[in-house]
């Protein structure tokens, strides 16, 4: 009677409502961050998967286009390392023709075919365009028609010889060539100096790099702000440790960072090299001097 007379009874009644209005806005939020948390967990999970398949991207538009009855296909598509390579280059500098009967060309990623090119392979040139980056060796007679994608692709140049122009340099380091080679991906960092194939000096770290987002803890906006302040911090690590790197100098690594760490590069590829920063260096390097063969 007490608390009716004093209105106590209604704000009981009153808080009661709030307290369950608190309680279904506060599942309302749990939904909403597992949701998002998700969203986020997923999007870096495809992430991932991203940076392991735009390496393949090219080769397999190319052999989706080769499955076309109307086009012309690849006679064969090969990564050439080691002895299969130095037999492919012999092979190459050992055809001689008559003048002007072998023709050498580079095609970069975005430029367009020679006139030379075109008007000697005709409906095949759009295969060249497919393995770009890449040097282009064909003859007058067409016995030889092949793309080859060095680790190092030269300056542009179109020339018809008696010869084609191969240079192992392309391909290969030289004996005694001094050169540095840098893995970079947002948690792993690796330096290789090299004189020829025999390294002389390594330089490697990781950081802590956040992977997953929670399901509960801080917001979706704190994670990534906190993410990406530990891959900048750890972008500037690598550009401290290439700051003394030797030229030439070779970055492979994480697609999506080689622009922000390869500015002197001589020569930068997407890799997919993963692991503790020497064995991660390794198998980098290997990957890095591989040239892919494709017969046109």
């Amino acid at each position: 009677m007490l608390d009716r007379l004093l209105g106590r009874e209604e704000l009981r009644e009153r808080i009661a409502t709030l307290d369950e209005e608190k309680r279904h806005l506060e599942r309302q939020l749990e939904a909403e961050q597992r949701r998002r948390s998700e969203a986020v967990t997923d999007r870096q999970d495809a992430e991932e998967r991203i940076n392991r398949l735009e390496d393949r991207i090219a080769g397999l538009e190319g052999e989706r286009a080769e499955s076309a009855d109307d086009g012309p296909t690849f006679r064969l598509r090969e990564r050439l390392r080691g002895g299969r390579l130095d037999d492919v280059l012999g092979r190459l500098d050992s055809v001689e023709t008559g003048p002007e009967g072998a023709l050498s060309a580079t095609v970069g990623a975005d430029d367009p075919v020679s006139d030379a090119v075109s008007d000697l392979l005709g409906e095949r040139t759009g295969l060249v365009s497919r393995a770009a980056p890449c040097l282009v060796y064909a003859d007058d007679a067409e016995l030889v028609s092949v793309a080859l994608a060095p680790p190092r692709l030269p300056e542009s140049f179109c020339e018809w010889a008696d010869s084609f122009r191969v240079e192992r340099s392309w391909f290969v380091p030289e004996d005694d060539e001094r050169h540095a080679l840098a893995l970079v991906r947002s948690d792993t960092f690796a330096l290789g100096v090299y004189e020829g194939d025999r390294r002389v000096d390594f330089e490697g770290f990781e950081s802590d790099v956040k992977e997953q987002h929670s399901k509960g803890g801080f917001s979706q906006g704190r994670f990534e702000r906190i993410r990406d302040g530990q891959i900048a911090d750890h972008l500037d690590r690598c550009r401290d440790a290439l700051a003394d790197a030797p030229d030439p100098l070779f970055v492979v690594g994480q697609r999506t960072l080689l622009d922000e760490v390869g500015d002197r590069a001589a020569a930068t590829r997407a890799v997919d090299a993963t692991g503790d920063p020497e064995a991660a260096l390794a198998d980098a390097r290997e990957e890095f001097w591989t040239t892919r063969l494709s017969v046109l």
